[in-house]
């Protein structure tokens, strides 16, 4: 049996990101938000709002969720969809902190999609 794929690449330290604050990734043609929440919990998502394309890592952070800072729709850290009424969706990306702190961020799915 193969061992699922993994492709981590490592972002900085988790000091790097502020608390209640992001810092952007950007992999090729991609940007990716990395998140940390007031409780010290670590998320990524794709850096595009689904409404309009806004740069959520410049959105307010609060709670599990980051407010876009052009049309203030709400997103979920977490699974990545639009709340309230707004309807949408950003890619999350899996991300670990390692034991010396480092980010490290799954990019198996991404590269999966790209070769399809």
């Amino acid at each position: 049996m193969n061992a699922p794929f993994k492709s981590l690449v490592d972002v900085g330290h988790v000091t790097d990101v502020p608390a209640r604050g992001a810092r952007v990734v950007k992999l090729a043609e991609t940007e990716i938000g990395v998140f940390r929440t007031m409780d010290d919990r670590i998320f990524a998502i794709d850096n595009r709002c689904p409404h309009r394309g806004g740069p959520l890592s410049e959105g307010i952070v609060h709670g599990h969720f980051v407010t876009c800072p052009l049309h203030n729709w709400v997103i979920s850290l977490e699974t990545g969809l639009a709340q309230g009424a707004d309807e949408g969706c950003v890619r999350t990306v899996p991300v670990t902190v390692d034991e010396a702190g480092r980010l490290l961020l799954d990019l198996s799915a991404l590269l999966a999609r790209r070769a399809a």
